[in-house]
Order: C-alpha cells, then structure tokens, then sequence
C-alpha cells in the first residue's frame, strides 16, 4: 500500500486555470475515444466568470465514496486510486454525494460511476495534464500540494497594499 504522503493526484492552479475544458475533452477522448466533458473524469468549476478551477479524485486515505457504497462496488487500489466493479454498480449515487471533492461521477450512458485513474494505463500519463494549454494540472502528493500552500502565502505576507495577484511587485530607483 503506498503511503499517504505518496499518493499522487491531479491538482489544479487557480491561478492558472482559463476555464478551457481542454482537460475534460482530453480525458474523455483518452477514456471514451469521444470528446464529451460528460464523460471526463475531471471537472472544471466555474464561479463567476473569473475564478475556474478543474478538480477530480484525491486518492483519500479512507475514502468516503467506498464506505457510501451500499453495494460493495468500490474498493481501493494500493495506489490509493478507487476501483469500481461495474456489475455490482446500481447507479444509486451515494458515493458521488459522500465525495468531497465531488470526483465520483455517473456515466450518462451506462449508468455507473467512475472516476480518475490518473490513466494508469497510459504510459504518457494523465491527458489532462499533458493537453492542460496553461500548464494548471500537475502530478503531485500532498506535500507538494502543502509546500505550494505555504509558498504562497508567504507571497502574500509580502504583497504591497493595491498588488493584484498577477503583477509584479514595482520597482523603485534611488
């Protein structure tokens, strides 16, 4: 079983992230073969028209959507990725509603949920990642998702009064 603080995920920089969707259409081609966001197994949230941000599974440690299961569908790999058993799937939507990070997601077609594998079975690795036009999508562990946190607040701490996020600090001559 590989440790919590090796598991890797898919994260996703709002500072980065356009709204494009190129993540959804890349998955769901690399999964389904279709360009179709409904079946990617990676979401990009809107709020406003501003702030976007793409969010999928987290590899939980105990993960809510396999306890939600009242089927026994879903299990958890050693990498900490989420198994589904297709045929015991009844589609009842219990572990999307017990999920976080809203990762877990209904298939329009087959009526059974899925969810990110980080496309194990590609030996490029996740197609969101590698289409992803702004680079926003990263591979990374918890720890690297903290130390990023805490770099960026720190940024903050440094920030003058009317600095937007995006500018550069000013330079001043003497």
């Amino acid at each position: 079983m590989v440790k919590l603080h090796e598991r890797k995920f898919i994260s996703a920089d709002p500072e980065k992230c356009v709204g494009c969707q190129v993540c959804e259409y890349a998955c769901s081609f690399g999964k389904e073969r279709v360009f179709n966001p409904t079946k990617a197994r990676i979401r990009v949230i809107r709020e406003n028209q501003i702030n976007n941000i793409a969010v999928t599974c987290r590899f939980c440690e105990t993960p809510a959507c396999v306890a939600a299961c009242p089927r026994n569908a879903l299990s958890q790999s050693v990498n900490g990725s989420i198994i589904i058993e297709k045929e015991n799937c009844s589609g009842c939507g219990w572990c999307i509603s017990a999920c976080d990070y809203g990762a877990m997601m209904l298939h329009p077609e087959t009526k059974t949920v899925y969810s990110c594998d980080l496309c194990k079975f590609r030996a490029d690795g996740p197609q969101c990642v590698k289409w992803c036009p702004e680079e926003a999508l990263t591979v990374v562990t918890s720890d690297v998702l903290a130390q990023k946190a805490r770099l960026s607040a720190i940024k903050k701490l440094f920030q003058t009064p009317g600095e937007t996020r995006n500018q550069q600090p000013k330079q001043t001559t003497e």
